[in-house]
């Protein structure tokens, strides 16, 4: 019998001859992120744990991004007790202003294909877009891998998801990730890997196959991820040949598949305040809008920014919202600046900030407040995450997004 993409991940590296879901296992860490929200309930309990050095200062990244810049006296403390934990344990990779954690993790190299990766945020599943086995895990667990490099893990049971064909040109991978979302429920893949396969797939960029597997934790999903393939190689710069074995077996047991012809998928927004409540864009167009955010680990990549500027050219954002721009990271904000994005955009009427969390999590400029709506490219709409708790958040694509900032109201994209 045949393995799935997260057996043959675990089965690697903890060298067994075979796994099976709800066997118990002890993986051997490759990375750790954690992010300066977290970091002092760490570092607190690295220490409660009577540790007094790191397993490996070369396989923690630590990133200051929810934070950053500070919009609240207590958010310095985070940096303070950061950085002293940096020098105390002689951590190397640190990054402080360079963006968003779940893209610096790929970007930076820090996630490869086959690696097996936890992080202190649930958003952690995003690696998955180029085969690395990640999670979301809590400070404790943090902690315990930080003293010894081992974490348990409970091999989970696949659903199989298959996209084949040809998307429509204002459907993007946000729209295919959010009806998956609908359809399974918010519960419905819980300590569940998802794997994606088809043509459809096949032709996404890594960015692209990026925004599902960072949504894949909506459903409750343990992992979400991709087979490598000559994109994944190119971008995580390692030889295909190494990472080739990184895709489903044709006789591997699935729990559920899942399938979808991409003609058939049209523009959909997830409605306030679930991820789970989604709607095709037709429903809903007309509703108003008082601002819309493009940004986020989960659309702030360069593609984003480009599907963007290319509806924003030549047009004014209406009167009355505000458009919120935020690049994923430092690096991709300077692609976009290069490719005179960030120009059209800001032609717009966009206000362009740095890169970090920013919005997404209700911090560093643009909340809202009672009665008013936002359409946003991030990755949930709970109740408060922007404003109060009478604060409207849709959800769509870029596409979307920029379509109804130009028209102050949701609208699909032409």
């Amino acid at each position: 019998m045949g393995n799935t993409i997260i057996e043959k991940i675990i089965k690697k590296n903890t060298k067994a001859e075979a796994v099976a879901p709800g066997q118990i296992v002890t993986v051997n860490v490759d990375r750790v992120m954690i992010h300066d929200i977290f970091i002092p309930f760490v570092a607190e309990k690295f220490e409660e744990m009577g540790f007094t050095k790191l397993w490996d200062p070369d396989k923690v990244v630590l990133i200051y991004d929810h934070l950053v810049p500070a919009s609240a006296v207590e958010d310095i403390r985070h940096f303070k007790i950061g950085d002293a934990f940096v020098k105390k344990y002689g951590l190397k990779n640190i990054h402080r202003s360079d963006g968003i954690c779940h893209q610096l993790m790929t970007e930076c190299g820090y996630a490869k294909p086959g690696d097996i990766v936890f992080g202190t945020d649930s958003h952690t599943t995003t690696y998955g877009c180029v085969g690395c086995f990640s999670s979301g895990i809590g400070y404790t667990e943090m902690a315990a891998i930080l003293g010894t490099g081992e974490m348990w893990v409970r091999v989970p049971e696949t659903i199989k998801v298959v996209i084949d064909g040809k998307l429509p040109e204002n459907v993007s991978s946000k729209d295919i990730i959010l009806r998956l979302i609908g359809d399974l429920g918010a519960d419905g893949a819980t300590y569940k890997a998802l794997e994606f396969s088809g043509s459809t797939v096949e032709e996404m960029s890594v960015a692209s196959r990026m925004t599902i597997s960072n949504m894949a934790i909506e459903a409750g999903a343990k992992a979400a991820l991709f087979a490598s393939d000559e994109k994944t190689a190119e971008y995580s710069e390692v030889d295909l040949s190494d990472v080739d074995w990184i895709y489903g077996d044709d006789d591997a047991q699935y729990c559920r598949t899942v399938v979808y012809k991409a003609e058939d998928l049209v523009p959909v927004v997830a409605c306030p305040s679930q991820v789970d409540k989604i709607k095709p864009v037709s429903e809903v167009e007309g509703t108003s809008l008082d601002q819309v955010f493009i940004g986020s680990c989960t659309n702030g990549r360069l593609e984003d920014l480009k599907a963007a500027a290319e509806i924003l050219d030549g047009k004014k954002v209406a009167d009355y919202v505000k458009l919120i721009v935020t690049p994923a990271s430092r690096k991709i904000y300077m692609e976009a600046s290069k490719a005179g994005y960030l120009k059209t955009l800001a032609k717009a009427g966009a206000i362009i900030t740095q890169p970090g969390c920013g919005l997404c999590c209700g911090r560093a400029g643009g909340i809202l407040t009672d009665g008013e709506k936002i359409l946003a490219t991030n990755n949930r709409n709970f109740l408060g995450r922007m404003g109060t708790s009478k604060v409207e958040i849709y959800l769509g694509s870029p596409k979307t997004a920029a379509a109804s900032a130009v028209a102050g109201k949701i609208v699909a994209a032409k």
